[in-house]
């Protein structure tokens, strides 16, 4: 089942599946359920299965993915990138204590307006992540 769900979501994006993407596609949607990953932290899961994947690889891989619309990429910090596997357009809240990213409620968020972009431009994508951290005292 994890196998089909990998290779589905890889035909999906219109990937070649190699090894090394069938490998990260199987940790990233393999279960059915989205993730928010970073390149090490899929590098590190990589090293205890069964294909691992060198973090160069990984890199280049999670590129591909998101190119072909598999994956939205959220930068938090200059530091650290993260990946959803749901492309969705949702919330997200950044956990400061420990450099996590989950899901905030769908529809907790809403705008009265977007500004309107510059002439000759579009409004391609609006992102919304709210850090939190543990309350003082």
């Amino acid at each position: 089942m994890a196998e089909a769900r990998a290779r589905d979501w890889l035909a999906q994006g219109g990937l070649r599946p190699t090894r090394q993407r069938r490998a990260l596609a199987m940790l990233l949607v393999g279960d059915g359920r989205n993730r928010h990953a970073t390149a090490e932290s899929l590098f590190e899961a990589s090293r205890d299965g069964e294909e691992p994947v060198s973090l160069a690889t990984v890199y280049n891989t999670l590129r591909a993915f998101t190119a072909a619309g598999l994956l939205s990429e959220i930068t938090v910090d200059g530091a650290r990138t993260h990946y959803d596997t749901c492309i969705e357009d949702h919330p997200h809240y950044y956990w400061e204590d420990d450099a996590r990213l989950t899901d905030a409620p769908a529809g907790s968020v809403s705008f009265a307006a977007l500004p309107t972009p510059p002439e000759g431009q579009e409004i391609a994508k609006v992102e919304v992540v709210i850090r939190l951290r543990a309350a003082a005292g």
